[in-house]
């Protein structure tokens, strides 16, 4: 069955070209399932013998609510997704005064095992296609009513690690005949595979790179982060410097804040000697802390110390605001606790 979802305009109309129909097939069927968010039966103005022609030959992979959580403090909302197969992937919708953000899912599961995250703690199931990542957009809006103008590759999986079908969802996603979401609104999270950053600055996208440091040297960061056994501290520093030399776009870092292990005041003085000049923003996360793991979040007084610590080194940072602090707000809780209700 061929994924009709995740081809761009150009590919359906080859694709379409070759059970004879004209170019114009192509751009009306992308806008059924990108712009309006369709399946074939709502395609009204397609000849019924070309839908059913697609259905015997075509799957439009879409994703359905399994559950959902609310924050009562934020509105904040996460979605466990169930895909076609029986797979399971999580979202969340966060509202903005300057608009909807969706945070979503590459992959199922993920296998980088960072040791504070709990979407590695069941594996890599598999990769996501392209349109299921659209699928998991287009899903959010339809249960809320409301537009995502922003959008965030940190749910679970390694977006590098599913090169292929994340490029293809960022032609896709920001396609003006689709959903039209600018790529400088759009936010790619990455552990750290410095030879894919390496290829992402080649394809010349103005989106932001967003990278999971968490450690500013090569013995702390191995002890949480398995990645940093292949690539060290300052071999993924210079990338993200290439990167933004090519692109011109300012590296966003993301540092987990946990209680007693990377929160002090001496890991604060060295990640800022090894930021120092660089153009980038530090982004401070209070770790969120899952049953599975041993780890706590960081203190207020411990966040704010090291906020100033950076900024003596002229680095912006700040410590991200926790929306739906209330709910599974961690990457992959919510899937691991249906799992473990429902059993592999």
């Amino acid at each position: 069955m061929t994924d009709i979802k995740s081809m761009l305009p150009e590919e359906l109309a080859v694709f379409l070209g070759a059970k004879g129909q004209p170019k114009y097939r192509a751009d009306q069927i992308f806008k059924w399932l990108h712009a309006v968010g369709v399946g074939f039966d709502g395609m009204t103005d397609i000849p019924k013998t070309l839908r059913e022609s697609l259905r015997a030959d075509c799957i439009v992979p879409d994703v359905e609510i399994a559950a959902k959580q609310v924050s009562a403090i934020d509105g904040t909302v996460k979605y466990l997704f169930r895909l076609y197969d029986g797979e399971y992937i999580e979202s969340v919708f966060m509202r903005y005064h300057h608009g909807n953000t969706l945070c979503i899912s590459t992959q199922a599961g993920c296998r980088m095992g960072c040791k504070f995250c709990a979407s590695t703690l069941r594996g890599l199931k598999r990769n996501l296609l392209a349109a299921e990542m659209i699928s998991q957009i287009q899903a959010a809006m339809r249960d809320t009513g409301e537009r995502v103008s922003g959008v965030v590759l940190m749910g679970m999986g390694e977006p590098l690690d599913n090169y292929d079908n994340v490029l293809k969802f960022l032609r896709l996603v920001n396609h003006p005949k689709g959903l039209n979401i600018g790529h400088r609104h759009i936010s790619l999270s990455t552990c750290g595979l410095v030879d894919n950053i390496r290829r992402l600055a080649e394809e010349d996208l103005q989106i932001t790179l967003s990278v999971s440091l968490h450690a500013p040297n090569d013995e702390l960061r191995q002890t949480i982060m398995p990645i940093a056994n292949r690539y060290s501290v300052d071999e993924l520093l210079q990338a993200c410097r290439d990167y933004e030399k090519r692109t011109g776009r300012r590296t966003s870092f993301e540092y987990a804040l946990i209680s007693g292990v990377t929160d002090t005041p001496e890991l604060a003085e060295e990640l800022g000697k090894k930021l120092k000049g660089s153009l980038c923003h530090v982004n401070l996360i209070p770790v969120n802390e899952i049953k599975e793991r041993a780890f706590r979040t960081a203190s207020r007084a411990a966040a704010a110390a090291f906020v100033k610590k950076l900024e003596s080194f002229g680095i912006t940072a700040t410590v991200r605001r926790k929306l739906g602090s209330d709910i599974s707000a961690a990457c992959g809780q919510l899937r691991d606790e249906h799992e473990t209700l429902v059993g592999e």
